[in-house]
């Protein structure tokens, strides 16, 4: 017996109710502010990984009028690690732009919320509906996924077509009634039970009525996007420290990847190194030595990473004259956004040099 289409909403609440999350962070003290915080986090990335990084923001920064008041350093520093920086420099620039223009508070309306920079349509209506109740359809990538297995709906979420159907099932299945609660089930049912591979249809309140299971599509569908091999880029990285043991860092331009984080300086050939010191920073150093390279992965490309280590580097000053530049000691690593890479190659070597 399948399950009618207007059934699925009521199925979903009362899996929820035995079975759902009740207890996470955002949920503690339902505000606009923290509603957002914790959706934006949750972009990408998972509900275990962004607890900490939720608490840590929260703990330094409960409200948003701190957000739009803090250094953009401070934002990049509680963010480092989470990825994806252009979630934080936007959360910042919202802020800021709600209380120039909206007293200190995100805006009560959907198409208000979806203008703001990093929130978009999806995100504001979680806001609206987890924050007072509202009636809006969410449709993350956890309820794309829900719905196009339960629709056997094929075709790459990403497509203008497939994406109009989705938000079209998604608004036929919100309910006029804990809209706050739904949002929270759907999410954790893709979440938790219909996730990517290997989904646990068994224990699914909705699995009678999936189109996906019934047709054995539960591995085909939602549709990947198409496939396209990344290409590798290479970068020389200059690890630059002074006898005190402070390192040389510059804060990136801000587009681009790791836009307005600090980082270390790079080349394309080590055999530069010296020159490149001398001519552009007014540092002198000792030869360097070659560490372990390793690659990081963005969306679109590696990025294979030789750091080189120059110790002892003199310096003639004109690091400090130069905006966005200068030495730092271990100490004040904490207090800066530095891409996660950058800071995991720089606490390795705290640890294994003296």
């Amino acid at each position: 017996m399948t399950l009618p289409a207007d059934t699925f909403a009521s199925a979903l609440l009362d899996w929820y109710d035995r079975h759902g999350r009740k207890e996470l962070p955002w949920q503690r003290e339902r505000t606009a502010y923290r509603v957002w915080l914790s959706e934006v986090m949750l972009q990408q990335t998972q509900v275990r990984t962004v607890i900490p990084y939720f608490e840590r923001f929260v703990a330094a920064l409960p409200a948003l009028p701190d957000l739009a008041a803090a250094p953009q350093d401070q934002v990049l520093a509680l963010w480092s690690g989470l990825g994806y920086y252009s979630r934080a420099r936007n959360l910042h620039r919202t802020a800021q732009i709600c209380v120039a223009a909206n007293g200190g508070d995100l805006p009560r309306d959907l198409d208000a919320l979806s203008a703001l920079p990093g929130i978009g349509r999806s995100t504001a209506a979680a806001i609206l509906a987890q924050t007072w109740g509202e009636r809006h359809a969410i449709l993350d990538g956890n309820v794309r996924r829900v719905l196009a297995r339960w629709h056997g709906l094929r075709g790459w979420p990403g497509e203008a077509a497939t994406q109009r159907e989705l938000w079209r099932f998604a608004e036929d299945h919100t309910p006029h009634v804990r809209v706050a609660d739904y949002t929270q089930a759907i999410m954790d049912l893709g979440a938790t039970l219909c996730v990517r591979s290997r989904p646990h249809c068994a224990r699914c309140p909705v699995s009678s009525g999936c189109v996906a299971l019934r047709d054995g599509l539960t591995a085909e569908l939602p549709t990947r996007k198409p496939s396209r091999e990344k290409p590798t880029r290479d970068t020389t990285m200059l690890v630059v420290r002074d006898d005190r043991s402070r390192v040389l860092l510059e804060r990136r331009p801000q587009e681009g990847i790791w836009a307005g984080l600090w980082s270390l300086p790079e080349i394309g050939d080590p055999r530069d190194a010296p020159q490149r010191l001398r001519e552009h920073y007014g540092v002198r150093t000792a030869d360097g030595i070659a560490l372990t390279p390793f690659v990081h992965t963005f969306s679109h490309y590696h990025l294979q990473v030789v750091p080189l280590l120059l110790e002892r580097a003199i310096s003639t000053g004109r690091v400090a004259d130069v905006e966005g530049r200068g030495w730092y000691a271990p100490g004040d690593l904490a207090t800066l956004g530095l891409p996660a890479p950058v800071r995991r190659l720089l606490e390795t070597l705290q640890e294994d040099i003296p």
